[in-house]
């Protein structure tokens, strides 16, 4: 059987300040690749606290995390950022790309971070992760000349250029409008079709999760409900 690119077992969080509250209680799950899963519940149910433990940058949980059948517990922070770079892409609710730098060096950016090809290599498939998106041609362009649709393509190549494992998104279409929602929506099918990828997206759009394979329904800090929802229902 084909180990899981991501996979929780029990995980629980507290928050200690002011008092102890319990945040999230025995969250466990596991994404396969070419899975396309997406998190929803109410605001405050713990979807987002829930992305920054899966995604390492939160390690004061309880219970276990395994990236790519690597447990992910009391490494150290120099480790956990490099697997973040190189095995997870993040797309966020804003694209925060820097306004200095052009589409292609924003792109480029987490592969000249993790060090792995050359600027010639890293250049050209930043030109190919572009052109897979649509906008090969603004690739010169600064951010600020780009639409809110355009842009927020920009990070979804910026998040593909170290050909992550797994892509995880926190409201990657909240501030599109229905056109452009569609189109990430679309990027993100064929990412787990066509490419393979896992995505786990948080999303408060309910036609976005009913076309994703798998809905993961959360309430009060647990999981309530986690079903199929095949693409194109």
């Amino acid at each position: 059987m084909e180990t899981p690119v991501l996979e929780a077992r029990g995980i629980t969080k507290y928050f200690a300040d002011p008092v102890r509250v319990q945040v999230l209680r025995d969250i466990s799950f596991a994404l396969g690749r070419g899975e396309f899963a997406s998190v929803v519940g109410k605001s405050g149910c713990g979807k987002s606290t829930l992305l920054y433990i899966l995604s390492t940058m939160d390690t004061a949980y309880e219970g276990t995390l395994t990236l790519d059948g690597t447990v992910m517990g009391g490494r150290p922070e120099a480790e956990l950022a490099r697997v973040r770079n190189e095995k997870i892409g993040f797309v966020f609710q804003f694209h925060y790309l820097l306004n200095e730098f052009s589409v292609l060096r924003n792109v480029m950016l987490p592969g000249q971070k993790l060090g792995r090809l050359s600027a010639a290599e890293l250049e050209h498939r930043a030109y190919e992760k572009l052109r897979i998106l649509g906008i090969a041609d603004e690739a010169r362009k600064m951010p600020y000349q780009l639409s809110g649709g355009q842009k927020q393509r920009v990070a979804i190549a910026r998040a593909l250029i170290n050909d992550p494992l797994l892509i995880m998104g926190d409201e990657p279409t909240g501030n599109l409008d229905k056109k452009n929602g569609e189109v990430v929506f679309d990027i993100f099918r064929e990412l787990a079709e066509t490419y393979h990828q896992a995505l786990l997206i948080v999303t408060h759009d309910p036609d976005f999760a009913a076309r994703t394979h798998r809905i993961i329904e959360m309430e009060d800090g647990r999981i309530i409900r986690a079903a199929a929802a095949p693409l194109g229902a």
